[in-house]
């Protein structure tokens, strides 16, 4: 007699990620709230890493809680190895295990590559790169003794094409999606998957504001004719740190409507 298949748990669990700790840098508006925001939707208790605690953190902790999910805030420049330790050292006096990391905080210069200044590179760098190795090592050091746990670094689609003018944050997204590669095979021996998001054009306040026509000029540009909201981003890495994604590690998922994969093909395509 045929056995019924095995019971989705995704799909049985309206909340697959009930009593579940996850950390997200930089969550205090645009993507990084959209990611907070839905791992308190599947049951998270969600700490908001921003420079500093504010109205802005405050009032994602207030939309976790409304949720019926737990939060707090925990500020610290992720740009340095003291503040990341001062940062780990609260969070273990809040929670007793991590079980994800959401490496999301990011800064980005717009500017010619020969006019590109040394501090603004190094900003980009330190944040977005050096930011997202200092907090990896911190986490994976932490879920090592603990069991394990999923890490998930947010990179780009610019380190798939080129983004004129985008030289400092494309060179650190890309370094990104290596060290994503990397740190998965290394600590996989201890239970810790780590996996890269790469969006692509995702609409939120800051986007909106440097381009009013942002929507409409990246809508046209992806295939599924829409452009990305901080929820698709969100969705992502509720089902990478879920048991779904068990047997996934050392991946870069594009998150981007296909608008990177779209080849640059002279003939139309109906």
């Amino acid at each position: 007699m045929l056995q019924p298949p095995p019971e989705n748990p995704c799909l049985a669990h309206p909340k697959p990620l009930a009593e579940k700790t996850a950390l997200v840098t930089g969550a205090a508006q645009g993507v990084g709230k959209g990611i907070a925001l839905a791992l308190a939707q599947a049951g998270c208790t969600v700490a908001i890493n921003d420079k500093e605690e504010s109205p802005l953190t405050d009032q994602v902790v207030s939309e976790i809680r409304s949720l019926g999910s737990n939060a707090f805030v925990v500020p610290a420049d992720i740009r340095s190895s003291t503040s990341i330790q001062s940062l780990f050292d609260h969070l273990a006096q809040k929670i007793t295990k991590l079980d994800i990391l959401v490496n999301n905080a990011g800064t980005q210069t717009w500017a010619p590559f020969l006019e590109l200044e040394e501090s603004a590179w190094d900003r980009d760098i330190d944040t977005n790169l050096k930011g997202t190795f200092l907090c990896t090592q911190a986490a994976a050091r932490w879920m090592k003794t603990t069991g394990g746990g999923t890490i998930i670094n947010i990179g780009s689609g610019s380190s798939k094409l080129p983004f004129p003018r985008l030289v400092s944050y494309s060179v650190s997204k890309a370094g990104i999606a290596a060290l994503t590669t990397i740190a998965a095979t290394e600590l996989g021996r201890y239970g810790i998957r780590v996996n890269c998001i790469a969006p692509g054009a995702i609409l939120t306040e800051r986007t909106a504001q440097e381009d009013p026509h942002y929507e409409g000029i990246w809508a046209t540009e992806a295939p599924l004719g829409r452009v990305g909201m901080p929820k698709d981003v969100g969705d992502a890495v509720v089902f990478l740190a879920s048991d779904q994604a068990s047997f996934i590690s050392g991946q870069t998922i594009w998150v981007d409507g296909a608008a990177f994969s779209k080849p640059n093909w002279p003939y139309k395509l109906d």
